[in-house]
């Protein structure tokens, strides 16, 4: 198993521990409310699951034909915004104001049935998850380039660490359509990539925080630390080739 340093931005990250002789994948879900806190601290655990697997396909035909990977159900609570999903062999539904229980396997979690299991500790540039919109606006952005089905840095960033990007509700919207029978989420996408006219060049950004009905034109570059607030019921527009350097816009008259 692939495993990189933690951050602050990966504290519920899966860490590796061992236990009863074995390695073994913890995950936030398994860890009990009140030792939380110390799951997350970066100082304790000091590397997270990448989610990168390495595994001998012939050690996985012998446990599969031993009937050997009894893999543990984990009960995740949750409450959020209407939606569906397939996680596994479980659907789930989420509704505003209506706890559920989501119940999941972990891939990594196999790693306890193999004699031998490792974790090998990698470079963070081994590690780019998408799993927000804010993630997509960096791999989309020209931080990185793709050629040849790899993922390249690019070496015009002097800041060995990526931008902290904070986007707003607005650019993470779901919507729900039915397609032969099976709820799809098609559209959180699509919602985020229709506010950007072009994607901002970041390559000298620091961070960035958005919130409310913002809109990006083309060629944006954005430096430093950049906060964009658009104020309840104003569509706020940056202009194409706007240069945006420490800068705080709350509205037109600020840009």
């Amino acid at each position: 198993m692939e495993v990189t340093p933690k951050t602050l931005a990966d504290v519920k990250g899966g860490t590796l521990i061992s236990y009863e002789g074995k390695v073994q994948l913890l995950e936030i879900a398994q860890v009990p409310d009140q030792h939380v806190n110390e799951f997350k601290s970066i100082e304790k655990f000091k590397i997270f699951n990448t989610n990168n697997l390495w595994v001998n396909l012939n050690a996985i035909k012998r446990l599969v034909e031993a009937d050997a990977l009894k893999m543990e159900i984990i009960p995740n609570p949750k409450a959020h915004s209407f939606f569906l999903q397939k996680l596994s062999f479980f659907f789930f539904w989420e509704v505003d104001g209506v706890k559920v229980l989501q119940l999941e396997t972990a891939a990594g979690a196999a790693i306890r049935f193999f004699d031998h299991a490792i974790g090998i500790n990698v470079p963070r540039s081994r590690f780019l998850p998408v799993k927000a919109t804010s993630d997509l606006l960096l791999v989309q952005s020209d931080l990185y380039t793709l050629a040849d089905g790899f993922i390249t840095r690019n070496p015009a960033r002097k800041n060995p660490t990526n931008p902290s990007i904070e986007l707003g509700p607005e650019f993470k919207k779901v919507k729900i359509c039915f397609s032969n029978a099976v709820l799809l989420d098609v559209s959180q996408v699509g919602n985020f990539l229709s506010r950007f006219k072009s994607i901002p060049s970041i390559i000298e950004l620091d961070s960035l925080k958005v919130t409310g009905d913002v809109w990006f034109g083309a060629n944006i570059t954005l430096k430093g630390k950049v906060t964009i607030v658009a104020k309840p019921g104003v569509k706020l527009e940056i202009p194409d080739r706007a240069v945006l350097e420490n800068k705080e816009i709350n509205g037109p008259e600020d840009l």
